[in-house]
């Protein structure tokens, strides 16, 4: 008898599978969070009694998950800060929302350019333990370059759709909390939302998840502590792990069952 990965019971209820890109899919939130810290502290550093930004605590409540420009204008009300909101026009700078987030998005094309795009392992085996079982699987970002991404890290077969920061434009989506990209993506699939789950590391993902009625939401702790589990499961995870491997369970099938 051979030992075969297969995901979980509760994975096995369900029909799709939607992820999130950066942090479950690819290990680039590291990435994002550093473009971040050095277009915020840019702002802040001209402002007396600013912290600099913190890549971990202000990045996970105010920035994962969220498009460029909710994640810029987030995080600069949450230090009270009132910015004009200026145009996806903007350049990279300092003086508008959009200007801030534009920067940020220099930053990591940059880092995209010149880095390699690492992938969770775990995932991996979970993605091909879902296409061995037929389970159609999407992969969504608020980021626009989750495909190249994606394209670049050799997972692109692995997805049936991909709905990312680009195609949420184009379609006018709104960004997490709200469940517009997760239901894009179920509908892309022809899959009910009730018969999907979302796998996510973000609360704001996660809450969209929970926002959207979908059948099972994962909650993906990378951080590790007892309190972001916690968090996750506060706002709408049904299940939390620190890896997506851990939707795995090993069977043993008999050579006629292979």
């Amino acid at each position: 008898m051979a030992a075969v990965p297969s995901p979980t019971p509760g994975l096995r209820s369900v029909r799709a599978v939607v992820l999130d890109t950066d942090g479950v899919i690819t290990d680039s939130a590291g990435s994002h969070a550093a473009a971040w810290k050095k277009a915020f502290d840019a702002c802040l550093s001209g402002i007396e009694g600013q912290r600099p930004f913190d890549a971990v605590d202000d990045y996970l409540r105010h920035v994962d998950g969220r498009s460029r420009r909710d994640g810029a204008a987030a995080f600069l009300a949450s230090r009270g800060l009132d910015l004009p909101e200026g145009s996806p026009d903007d350049p990279p700078g300092t003086r508008t929302v959009w200007a801030i987030a534009a920067r940020k998005d220099e930053l990591f094309t940059q880092a995209l350019r010149t880095e390699p795009v690492r992938v969770w392992p775990g995932t991996v085996r979970l993605l091909d333990a879902l296409r061995g079982r037929r389970t159609p699987c999407a992969a969504v970002s608020a980021s626009r370059h989750a495909t190249e991404l994606l394209t670049r890290a050799g997972l692109i077969d692995r997805f049936d759709v991909v709905v990312d920061g680009n195609e949420a434009g184009r379609l006018r989506l709104a960004g997490k909390p709200d469940p517009a990209l997760f239901v894009e993506a179920a509908r892309r699939l022809r899959t009910p939302v009730r018969d999907t789950a979302v796998v996510e590391d973000a609360l704001a993902g996660v809450e969209a998840g929970r926002r959207g009625g979908f059948g099972l939401v994962v909650g993906v702790n990378r951080a590790g502590g007892p309190d972001s589990a916690a968090a996750l499961r506060r706002h709408g995870a049904d299940l939390v792990v620190s890896d997506p491997g851990e939707l795995l369970a090993t069977v043993r099938t008999s050579p006629g069952d292979e």
